[in-house]
């Protein structure tokens, strides 16, 4: 069970967990140990609400198939269990960036006052590097 906030909450039958052979470097222990930990979550086929699901699968994202599955495996560790704990930590992570709203940029225009500053400036610059020329005796 995965719970993301007080009123949702994945059921842990929603979500599978294949233990797989980690690849890399870790010497005779990575070939006999199943340490990694694949994660298969069915979006679509959830108890997720609807607004959740819209969203996750509107989310372009590696982790999100075109079939709106997500698919994390995790490695990080040599344990079983710290991977499971990475997994699902991972896959709260993703659901919570999903639903955050931005907010929508509204477009502003410069002040009279910024603009005439600005303007100030560029005269200020230009003087200045006018007095830079050659001195004609």
């Amino acid at each position: 069970m995965l719970t993301l906030s007080r009123n949702v909450v994945i059921p842990g039958n929603e979500i599978e967990l294949t233990a797989i052979r980690a690849q890399g470097a870790g010497g005779q222990h990575v070939n006999k140990a199943s340490t990694a930990i694949h994660l298969r979550f069915d979006i679509r086929a959830s108890s997720l609400p609807e607004y959740y699901k819209e969203r996750l699968l509107a989310l372009n994202h590696h982790l999100v198939t075109a079939d709106g599955v997500v698919i994390i495996k995790a490695q990080e560790y040599r344990s079983q269990e710290l991977n499971r704990e990475a997994a699902l930590a991972r896959l709260a992570a993703l659901i919570q960036q999903a639903m955050v709203v931005e907010k929508t940029r509204r477009a502003t225009k410069p002040s009279k006052g910024a603009k005439l500053r600005r303007l100030e400036g560029k005269v200020r610059k230009g003087a200045t590097k006018a007095l830079r020329g050659k001195v004609i005796p």
